[in-house]
């Protein structure tokens, strides 16, 4: 496979060569911001690039699995018409001609959405969503779409319509989910950009198992129309979606492009996300949360948040590990649990709600693990919900307070790096924490803290794990700080350095 063409290195316009600013072995693993680049500046053709990322599709995807519904055709019929436009001088914006893919759940007019529902596999989308839209303004468009767990809700991305999709560092371990196609595809440089959603991690696990960037927005910011269950099109509590690549750059790049009111808001008022707090280290209040006795997480993905702290330290941060808010972890994780299993159950069959209910009611009354509490939501009556909500507000109002003082918290994402494929029943699996034995609710801690508040979160890379896998952390701030995460996760990028690529995936 020939990764570059000769009319790149000649330049798109056809004139003398160009300098790209990225060696060719390399273009696959560059930034969307990059590419957007040496796209305007006519170093390489929107139509170029999309024939490489097509021949990687083809070459790779066949060991992951990641890029399950492929639209080549007019995605190249795209390309054309990018190119045609920067000819004529005109740009579309920010994204002019960077070839994508998007995560299965999202509508794309013409494409499939099933969620890995076997009985929608025929469902074809009749509009696209709105950040699809929004993204095409920018100038983006869509390679294909990429696989998912079935109904999203697994950190694994498998189902009966598409198969399993593995995680390019070691293709027996997931990906990651339920932006698992997302992650992989982006790692193993199979696409430009990707756009995901995350109520339980389904962003910031996969980045973590994979080694790429994702930002969670505060909840609300980017409107969910066209992430959809189908029949469905309300927004479920909790859920948000957002940006995912191979660089903080590309996190806000996207982020900006389709950041703003849905529908329903935007005759009466638009969003102004206030800007980063920090343009450097210097001085930057960073409190890291490397551990709770309560919840799993293993010594070496504890000891990386101590690590980060120490390299912000010495870059001149201002760093903590003994501030918090004022919250009762415990507490807050049991709001986060009830709400999110109380979220999406709009057009769920009455003999599931009755089955539960039934489950429900056999539960001890002082269980307060984390599977009781989850089946409890399912069920919940009016007046609970109305009590958790009060105390998630409550959280809210204090993790301000918190941000007054400080500028954002670093943690983990999940206890462990990438694990085995294990597609038990979901009840059935034990996952090892160093020597613990867990199960698989015990695992929503460390993302739940941003979720339940309505917080931004940036997931952003640390390098390898002892075993060679990718460990991520996330950078959580204050409602409406999503330029502060963000800019955080660029800037320790430049003191630790940024995405790798996994080996095996080069041109």
């Amino acid at each position: 496979m020939n990764p570059i063409s000769r009319r790149e290195l000649a330049g798109a316009s056809g004139g003398p060569a160009a300098s790209l600013r990225v060696p060719s072995g390399e273009l696959a693993f560059s930034s969307a911001t990059d590419l957007a680049q040496l796209i305007q500046r006519k170093q390489i053709s929107s139509l170029e690039l999309t024939q490489y990322y097509i021949q990687r599709i083809e070459h790779f995807d066949k060991a992951l699995n990641a890029v399950v519904v492929r639209d080549f055709g007019r995605a190249l019929e795209a390309a054309k018409s990018a190119d045609e436009a920067l000819a004529r001088g005109h740009r579309l914006g920010s994204l002019h001609g960077v070839p994508m893919t998007i995560k299965e759940a999202f509508d794309v007019c013409g494409l499939a959405t099933t969620w890995g529902v076997p009985e929608h596999r025929d469902h074809l989308a009749v509009n696209d969503a709105t950040v699809v839209e929004q993204l095409k303004a920018a100038g983006a468009y869509f390679m294909g779409k990429t696989n998912v767990p079935l109904r999203l809700a697994d950190w694994q991305s498998y189902n009966d319509i598409y198969g399993i999709t593995n995680n390019p560092w070691d293709t027996q371990r997931s990906p990651g989910g339920s932006s698992g196609g997302s992650a992989a595809a982006l790692a193993a440089g199979l696409t430009g950009l990707e756009f995901a959603s995350d109520i339980a991690g389904s962003i910031r696990n996969p980045s973590h198992f994979c080694g790429v960037y994702g930002h969670k927005p505060t909840y609300g910011i980017v409107p969910t129309l066209g992430h959809n269950p189908l029949g469905v099109v309300s927004a479920p509590d909790l859920n948000v979606v957002g940006p995912m690549g191979r660089s903080a750059e590309d996190l806000q790049l996207a982020l900006d492009a389709v950041a703003g009111p849905d529908r329903f808001r935007s005759p009466a008022w638009k969003l102004v996300l206030p800007p980063p707090r920090a343009r450097t280290l210097q001085g930057l209040r960073v409190a890291i949360w490397p551990r709770e006795d309560f919840v799993p997480a293993s010594v070496e993905i504890s000891d990386r948040v101590q690590d980060i702290g120490e390299i912000l330290a010495r870059a001149g941060a201002i760093v903590s590990d003994q501030a918090r808010p004022e919250i009762s972890p415990r507490q807050s994780h049991t709001t986060y649990l009830s709400l999110l299993g109380s979220a999406g159950l709009v057009n769920l069959p009455d003999d599931y709600h009755r089955a539960i209910q039934t489950e429900a009611a056999k539960l001890d009354a002082n269980d307060a693990s984390p599977l009781a509490v989850v089946t409890r939501a399912r069920v919940l009556d009016h007046r609970s919900w109305s009590d958790h909500d009060e105390a998630r507000t409550n959280y809210r109002l204090r993790w301000r307070a918190f941000f007054d003082d400080w500028d954002v918290v670093i943690c983990p994402i999940s206890a462990t790096t990438a694990y085995q494929h294990d597609h038990r029943p979901r009840l059935e699996r034990v996952l090892a924490v160093d020597t613990a034995r867990t199960s698989h609710y015990e695992h929503y801690f460390w993302v739940g803290l941003a979720t339940v508040a309505y917080l931004p979160s940036t997931a952003f890379p640390t390098g390898l794990s002892r075993d060679g896998l990718p460990i991520g952390l996330q950078i959580i701030g204050p409602e409406y700080g999503d330029r502060t995460t963000i800019e955080v996760a660029r800037l320790i990028a430049l003191e630790l350095g940024g995405f790798q690529a996994p080996p095996g995936f080069g041109a």
